[in-house]
């Protein structure tokens, strides 16, 4: 077999990836449903010390029910353990994962769906596949299949993905926003090398306020504060939704441009990608006829 009939062969790889990922998703052998899924509550949360890095997220202690029973299991999370929170109350609950009989090696998992049949690994594969054959339907056929194949691609991922869904639940919710005073508690810090070997310095402010029903919030706000290197100890106005107090903002005006921007981008890429199919197919269609 020649080089370039092995390269004629590429698609194997993430479709036979993707094939075994749903076989032992079917068998409910892949890690996620091995693990043991269960709630979490945080009963205790600290201050991110001033200057420290902001990746740990807000040092909290969780505790869930013991796979064995008896006493609850209690274990702090200082974004060792999945998914780091920037949004920290004593009693919130979260999500969490670990393998049977093995409590302490837990993950925090705040995905608004978690993958809890194990499908994510193949379903990536299966982009990647789809990916791939626009692309060598381009290279063997013409730059109309590309037009065709991306713009289909493209409008897809873009009508499905999560920012636009995003937007829509924090829009809504932040429509009924109530107003309380809150502090900057604490700055993090981060420093990182562009290309060109200059460092360029992170600031986000870590803020507690207090809801109107009483419960202390402490979180890590990474937008909508000015000036966050010298905002340690200011004084904010926080609007948060009452009915999901870890959506929240320091500047409720600035908060509906980005989502009207983040919304007229989305609309702008569905329609170029629309455009983009409907022109492809009318070309291919052509390139058939003449063939």
């Amino acid at each position: 077999m020649s080089l370039n009939e092995m390269m004629d062969l590429w698609w194997t790889v993430p479709a036979g990836l993707a094939l075994l990922g749903y076989a032992l998703s079917l068998a409910g052998l892949t890690p996620a449903q091995r693990a043991v899924w269960t709630t979490a509550r945080i009963v205790a949360v600290e201050q991110p010390a001033h200057g420290a890095s902001k990746y740990p997220g807000i040092p909290v202690t969780v505790a869930f029910p013991h796979p064995a029973g008896g006493h609850d299991v209690v274990l702090p999370n200082t974004g060792k353990h999945g998914h780091t929170l920037t949004e920290a109350w004593v009693g919130r609950e979260v999500t969490v994962r670990h393998p049977r009989g093995r409590p302490d090696r837990f993950r925090v998992v705040i995905d608004s769906v978690p993958d809890r049949s194990g499908r994510g690994a193949p379903n990536c594969a299966v982009a990647l596949l789809l990916v791939g054959l626009v692309v060598h339907a381009a290279v063997l056929w013409g730059y109309p299949w590309a037009l065709l194949g991306f713009g289909a691609l493209v409008t897809v991922f873009t009508a499905t993905g999560a920012d636009l869904r995003n937007v829509r639940v924090r829009d809504a919710l932040l429509s009924s926003a109530v107003a309380v005073p809150g502090r900057v508690v604490a700055v993090t810090r981060d420093v990182h090398t562009d290309g060109e070997g200059e460092e360029i310095v992170n600031h986000a402010p870590v803020i507690v306020f207090t809801t109107a029903e009483g419960t202390r919030m402490t979180v890590l706000c990474r937008e909508g504060v000015p000036n966050p290197r010298r905002s340690l100890g200011r004084d904010l106005t926080i609007h948060y939704a009452p009915t999901a107090p870890r959506v929240y903002t320091p500047d409720l005006a600035a908060e509906h441009r980005d989502n009207e921007g983040t919304l007229g981008a989305v609309v702008l890429v569905l329609i170029a990608g629309a455009g983009a199919t409907v022109t492809g197919a009318v070309l291919v269609g052509q390139q058939l006829l003449n063939s």
